[in-house]
Parts: structure tokens; C-alpha cells; sequence
């Protein structure tokens, strides 16, 4: 079946037509920067833009970046202040005259990976965690979502949420090396260790496309693989996030 996925990131707006029973890109990618300041309307417009350009008629899957509990968001994220408490799945329906299915992009960049993907027919806890303006994670059992894990608000020793102190945008504004950063990337991993138990600890995001030259950096002994999907995932879970849900 195809769908269309739009992943909906802080820095970036990116969607593709995808072929949802084997996670295959049927279209170029394409990518709108996202708004600034990134309101409500002013991302929806966008939305709306990018379902134009696809000349799209039918069910969109959308991965979100903050914890939607059906379909409303109830953190604000890296976004604005303002989408707290907005149904986005009704905003984006209002604003595209289409149905819109919207989850955590972290969850959805999960269900790609999980069933298509780095973690396809693993059993036990597998992790996925995505590394770019913020830090989202997806918590999995025997391949079944438990959603809205937000390993990213986790305090820090040092008092910071842990996103402000190891997200990919951190790196690049604290202008760290990649050692450097890794190894406070590392704190986290263990903390995950700590707490979960992972057996499988799968890495997104764009940063991931660097993982061959940080992971000696890493001391954890979970194992840890890159998605395979990479900077697609999002886009991929939110088509099949959309395939089920529209049945």
C-alpha cells in the first residue's frame, strides 16, 4: 500500500510516498525548513504545502516531535510553547481537507525499524533512540510499541534535561568534537542500560550516519546497531503508522 509520510522535525519538514509493506522511498525525498518561530498555523501551512507538492488525495501519516497521546500534543518539545494541548491530527485535517494519523516521531521511526528494519523479529526490550534537535526514544517488548518513552527529559546529574546537554543541535552550538560529544552521548546510553535493560539499542537520526567514526567512544555493552532506515525512518513509520490506523 501506498502512503504518504511526513516527519515533522525542528529543523526540518520531510516527506516521501512510501511503499509501506517494504519501506521503500517511491518518491525523492523532499524537505521544507522548518517555520520560524514554529506555531500551530505556520507549521500546518507547511504541511499543507508539502501535501500539495506530492499532489496527495488520501490518508497521511505524520511523525511528530513531542508526545501525542491521541493525536493532541502534551508537550510542547522543540517546537513552541503554543502547540501544547492542539489535536494535531485535527489541525493538519482542517488545514489539508485529508484524514492524518500523528504520533511521536521517535515511536514511529520505531515501528519502521522494529518491523522492516535494524530490529526486525528481535525479542526482549529493544530501544530506539533518535539524535537531532532533541533526543527522542521509542520503547519496544517482543517487537510491540510502549509508547511515548521521553528519554530525552530525563535529568542529567549536572541538573540540565538531557537533551539540552547531549541532542545532535547541542553539539553543533557547543561546537564539540565528536569524541567529545560521544562521550557524553555515552552517559546516557548507560543510564538507559540502568533502567531498561535493553537487549537492542538502535540509533537514528542524522548524526547516526556518523556512528562508525564515535562508536569506540561508547562503552556500553548493550549491543547497538544504526537504523537502517536512517534519516528515514520517521517518514516510513508514520506511512505504516497511517496503514493501520486507516483500515
Amino acid at each position: 500500500m501506498k502512503v504518504l509520510g511526513i516527519d515533522i522535525g525542528g529543523s526540518g519538514i520531510k516527506a516521501a510516498v512510501v511503499d509501506t509493506k517494504n519501506g521503500e522511498l517511491l518518491t525523492e525525498r523532499h524537505r521544507i525548513t522548518t517555520p520560524k518561530p514554529a506555531t500551530p498555523e505556520s507549521v500546518a501551512k507547511v504541511v499543507k504545502e508539502m501535501v500539495d507538492y506530492f499532489n496527495w488525495e488520501k490518508a497521511i501519516g505524520c511523525s511528530f516531535p513531542t508526545t501525542i497521546v491521541d493525536g493532541t500534543c502534551i508537550h510542547t518539545g522543540n517546537l513552541s510553547d503554543k502547540w501544547l494541548n492542539v489535536k494535531v491530527d485535527k489541525l493538519f485535517k482542517k488545514e489539508c481537507k485529508l484524514p492524518f494519523y500523528v504520533s511521536n516521531d521517535a515511536d514511529l521511526a520505531g515501528v519502521a525499524e522494529v518491523n522492516l528494519g535494524a530490529g526486525k523479529g528481535k525479542k526482549g526490550v529493544t530501544i530506539v533512540i533518535t539524535i537531532g534537535t532533541g533526543i527522542g526514544s521509542g520503547l519496544f517488548y517482543n517487537g510491540k510499541l510502549i509508547p511515548n518513552l521521553e528519554l530525552g527529559k530525563m535529568l542529567h546529574s549536572n541538573g540540565k534535561i538531557i537533551e539540552f546537554y547531549t541532542a545532535n543541535s547541542i553539539r553543533k552550538k557547543e561546537e564539540l568534537t565528536l569524541k567529545q560529544w560521544a562521550l557524553r552521548f555515552d552517559e546516557l546510553l548507560q543510564y538507559t542500560k540502568i533502567v531498561f535493560s535493553p537487549s537492542l539499542i538502535i540509533l537514528g537520526g542524522g548524526i547516526s550516519k556518523k556512528f562508525d567514526e564515535f562508536k569506540e567512544y561508547l562503552t556500553t555493552d548493550v549491543k547497538v546497531k544504526v537504523a537502517k532506515f536512517r534519516n528515514n525512518a520517521g517518514i516510513i513509520g508514520a506511512a505504516m503508522f497511517a496503514r493501520e490506523m486507516h483500515k
